[in-house]
């Protein structure tokens, strides 16, 4: 469990370095590797929340 924590912090953490530098350079490959990355961040979500409602199920 601490680690899908720590790993969709770590995610959200990075999308948001990317979209800063997104916002201060314009390139837009930074904005696409953040995009990129906020998307894992809802595929970890999704999964920390999953095995969540199995250890209630279990």
């Amino acid at each position: 469990m601490l680690l899908f924590r720590w790993l969709i912090l770590l995610l959200l953490l990075g999308a948001a370095v990317c979209f800063v530098i997104y916002t201060a350079t314009g390139q837009v490959r930074y904005k696409r590797f953040g995009l990129i990355t906020l998307k894992w961040v809802f595929y970890a979500g999704f999964a920390f929340f999953a095995v969540l409602i199995l250890e209630r199920l279990g």
